[in-house]
Formats: structure tokens, sequence, C-alpha cells
């Protein structure tokens, strides 16, 4: 191994990813730091739910579980864990892996972690309902934690990247303004966050794995001291590591050009995607700023009950049927009607259907409001009292239930010097960590020039998707489509092709919003951010993809008329 690599490998994406993911890693080949990303946006509205049941929780309870399969496994191997499943209460998961590694037997454990993002007292001034509010802290706390000799550090709200920007820092002893190699190991940690997002897993051109996805194996990057980094994963495992892969996580759930941390502010118009061999992909030439002078801090308050009812209609007259079922239900309701009803029709019929189910269409009604009451009647009682009154074979998808509280996701900004971002080492001293040694605003990067269109030549009309990739995601009430093209020739077509007004015309549900569109000429990429589309938030459930996980698809199953060089 070249002298000073850290190698980082990941082994959650999310609360509820593969369980067996730690322990895959740690056994599978040779690691430094095995990261782990538990939180997201809806899980820390789940976690303030748990927090509300018992104050001792709000912290992702299977990596407690994790732990005690694996943490003598770490020991035995020397790789540290560094991971945000801390949750709202990292201070309570850092007490109980204690009494975990003592009632294991395993004192060698030397247990940190990092606190200081929660900040809801301060919030509820402003939003008195609020139940959780976290501000977004950076890497340096775990830097300082694992310069203690931390073998285990558990933060509450960083940011996903901050987990392996931390752990580089104290390997290389990186310096605060660092720039280039903080912002370098951030666009590492941002393609490592999802897990197997980057070897395959939510990926466009899934059918050309060899030997198919299968189970894919966890990402790893070897960084080195420049901040230049190579993802890889395990040997043997499944999944693939390619320039596309590793684009498609780039694109993730991002937005302008300037991709903004607490620490460093990212460049990803500088990144150079460029393969180092089968399953490897090495990431250079990324530049960084000074950070935004303002933390972000994510708020999540319940909005109230949310319910739905799926009517199922088949056959002939299926607008008719709808129609009937939304004027009943309203004439049923009376003035017991909630705040929001909203109907979608899914026409997944077809004529002279060979089977029931084909012959089949979905009505889908959502009710909303703060008496839990009105939505219960609106999605339960209400549709089974007309069972027999209604539209010919009437039925429903599944049992009606009940309303479910619903959350409401807001994004609020914070002085970094007003928030006690402080590590908590091993031995139990308090470190305060220091904000950033300086500040940037953000401003818009200017559109870099386009590429020359192509000459002109036959077209097809064809799916998009059969010549560009796409990964889509949200951000609180935005979503994010990315979209790459898979050749040189490609680029310059998809440049001139799909601007801001032709995203709309193909995708009508962005009409009525503000769509920004940011190009990226070493991605071969562009990337379009749409605001409002998930309302507010993907607690809130807006629409039926409420994460907009599958936005980018979309784009690419819509026709437009392709060059045939291109297909």
């Amino acid at each position: 191994m070249p002298e000073g690599l850290l190698r980082v490998g990941n082994a959650s994406g999310f609360y509820g990813d593969r369980f067996d993911a730690v322990r895959e890693m740690l056994t599978g080949g040779s690691l430094d730091v095995l990261t782990g990303d538990y939180l997201a946006e809806l899980t820390m509205l789940i976690l303030g739910r748990d927090r509300l049941k018992d104050p001792s929780l709000g912290y992702a309870k299977t990596f407690l579980r994790q732990m005690e399969e694996c943490l003598g496994l770490a020991l035995d191997r020397q790789v540290r864990i560094v991971v945000n499943a801390g949750g709202l209460n990292p201070a309570g998961l850092a007490d109980r892996l204690r009494e975990l590694a003592e009632r294991l037997g395993l004192g060698a454990a030397r247990i940190a972690h990092v606190e200081g993002d929660d900040v809801l007292a301060d919030v509820r001034a402003r939003r008195p309902d609020a139940l959780a509010a976290n501000a977004y802290l950076g890497g340096w706390g775990i830097t300082a934690c694992l310069n203690a000799g931390a073998g285990i550090v558990v933060t509450g709200r960083v940011t996903d990247a901050a987990l392996v920007s931390g752990a580089a820092a104290a390997h290389f002893g990186w310096a605060a303004d660092d720039w280039d190699r903080l912002a370098g190991a951030v666009v590492a940690g941002h393609v490592l966050e999802c897990g197997t997002q980057a070897t395959g897993g939510n990926y466009s051109f899934f059918r050309e794995i060899p030997g198919g996805l299968g189970h894919p194996g966890f990402p790893l990057a070897e960084i080195h001291a420049d901040g230049s980094a190579v993802i890889t994963k395990h040997p043997g495992t499944g999944g693939a590591v390619t320039t596309e892969t590793v684009t498609a996580q780039l694109l993730y759930e991002t937005g302008p050009a300037r991709y903004a941390g607490p620490d460093v502010t990212a460049r990803l118009d500088t990144v150079t995607l460029t393969s180092d061999g089968p399953d490897r992909v090495r990431i250079s030439g990324v530049r960084g700023e000074a950070p935004p002078p303002s933390l972000k801090v994510g708020v999540n308050r319940l909005g109230g009950w949310i319910g739905e009812a799926v009517f199922v209609l088949t056959g002939l007259d299926i607008e008719a049927k709808a129609e009937l079922m939304q004027s009943q239900l309203s004439e049923s309701l009376g003035k017991q009607q909630p705040a929001e009803l909203r109907w979608t029709l899914a026409r997944t019929d077809h004529p002279d259907a060979a089977t029931e189910e084909e012959a089949s269409a979905l009505l889908r009604l959502v009710a909303r409001d703060a008496d839990a009451a009105l939505v219960g009647r609106a999605v339960a009682t209400a549709p089974i009292e007309l069972a027999l009154a209604g539209y010919p074979g009437f039925h429903l998808a599944g049992m009606p239930q009940k309303g479910t509280p619903y959350g409401i996701f807001e994004a609020l900004e914070a002085d970094p010097a007003q928030v006690p971002h402080t590590a908590v080492l091993p031995d139990g001293t308090r470190l305060p960590i220091p904000p950033a040694p300086v500040a940037r605003p953000l401003e818009q990067v200017a559109d870099p020039e386009l590429p020359p269109p192509l000459p002109g030549s036959p077209t097809r009309r064809a799916p998009l998707g059969l010549v560009a990739g796409a990964r889509s995601g949200d951000k609180g009430g935005n979503a994010n489509i990315g979209l790459w093209a898979r050749s040189d020739e490609g680029w310059h077509w998809l440049a001139h092709t799909l601007t801001v007004a032709r995203l709309q015309e193909l995708l009508p549900e962005t009409a009525e919003l503000t769509v920004t569109r940011t190009l990226l000429p070493n991605l071969r990429a562009l990337n379009f951010t749409v605001e409002g589309i998930l309302g507010e938030g993907v607690a809130s459930r807006a629409r039926f993809d409420p994460q907009a996980k599958a936005l980018g698809e979309w784009l690419r199953s819509r026709h437009l008329d392709i060059p045939e060089a291109l297909l």
C-alpha cells in the first residue's frame, strides 16, 4: 500500500440498510476506517418520535446491535468506526456502547462522541411545534476524537461527507484551510455516503453490470494526502465501480456547482473521474473554497395527519367511475371534509386484457388534516360505507387504514459561532470545535461555454434513457435530477437539447415550478434543481414518489428526437 494511504469504507447508506454490511466490510479486505450514514431528513423525524416516547432513545438502534456482533472484530482488525448513528442522542449512544463493551469484556474500546448540533431550544422560539432541530456540523469534531485515540466515534447531525473528511483530516494532519484537500475528501465522502449506490445500486444501466447487480458490495475510498481518492470495493464482491456508477452518485442530491458544507465548499465543476483499472475510479482535480458564513439547520415538526385509500377501477368507463367515486365521497363527507383531499388516477389498465389486474386502473385518495378523526373518516369509514352503492366492481387495493402523523421539513440557518460543536473525547474531556477560520458567501458559478453542437443528421424518436443516465433525489421540498451523457458526442447533444424549457415540457409536473440548470462538463452532466416539487419535504408525502427517487427514470423514459448516430 502506498505510504500514507487511508482506506475508508462505508457500511450503511441509511437507517435500515443491510444489517450484515458491517461484518462484510470488516472481513472482506483491508480497511483503516469504517463509516456508516444512518441519518436523513426523514430519519430525524423518526428519531424525534422515538425520543418523545422514551427520552433515552433518539439514536439508530440498529448500529448498537451491529456493534454487539462486530465490535470485537473491529478491535482485532484495528479498524476505527465513525458513524452518525447518534442521531438526536449521540451521548446516549456512546453510553450504551460503553456498557456493551464492558459486557463483552472489550475494555480496549475507546469511545468518543460529537455533540452540539441539537439547537431545538433556540429554534422553538421561532417554531414552537418543532420536534427536532439540528445544525449540520462538519468533520473537525470527528478529527479531534480520532486524534485523541478514539476507536469508535458517534455523532449526531453532521454532514454525510464529514464522516470521511473528518477521518482523512485526522490521518493526514490537514489544516482547517486546506481547502482543496478537504474538498477532495468531501467529494469522496459524498460518493461513499449512500453505500451501494456507488457500486451499481439505483444505476440506470444496471443490466450492463457483469454478472448482474445481485448482491453489490459496499464502496471504499483510498484517500491520498493531496485529497485525491480512488473509489473501489472489496475483491470478489458484487456490483461494479465504474466512472458512470460514480458519476451517478456524484450527481445525487446535489444542486449548483458549489457544493457547500460547514468545513469547505467543494467545486463539483472541477471534479475529474478516470478509470484506474477494474472496479477502480480515480477522483482528482477537486478544488475547494471557504465555506459559507452560516450553517444549515434541519427542522422537523409534525404537520398533522395523513391517510390514503386506493380504489381499483376495472374494465370500461374508467374515468366515469373515478368521477363517480369522487363525487360520492365528497357528498358523503359533507361538512366533515379534511383540509386537503387529493385524487390521482393512474391508468394502469390495458384494453381487452387477459387478466383482471391488467384491466384495472388505480384511483388514489390522499387526505390531510390537523384532526385525525376527519382523515380517518375520509380514507377508512366513508369509502367502506360506499362499497355497495358505488361504481361497478368497487373494491380497494388494501384494507383501509386510519390516518398517521406526517412531518414537515424546513431548512433554516444558524451562525456557526452560536452552535456549540463539541468533541467529547474518550477520557470525557470536552473540546470545543471552532468554526471555519474564514467564510465565503455562496455565489452562483457562471455557466461554462457550451460545447459545439452536433452537425445536423437524421434523428429518430426514442427514449432519452437510451443515450443518458440519471439519478434523482430530495433536498427538503426540492428535488434534483442529474443526467450524464455516455459519450462526448452525446454530451454535445444533451447540453444543447435538454434546456430548462425542454425539461418542463417532458415533465409537466415541473412546468409551473422554478427549475435551475447546472452544467458540469467534466462529468458530461447536467443537474436540474426543481424547487417545491416535494411540498414540505419527504415526510409530508406530497406526491406519489415523495423522495423523487424515480424522477430521473421518468425523464429517461420520455421520448425525444435523438440523432441516429447516438443510438
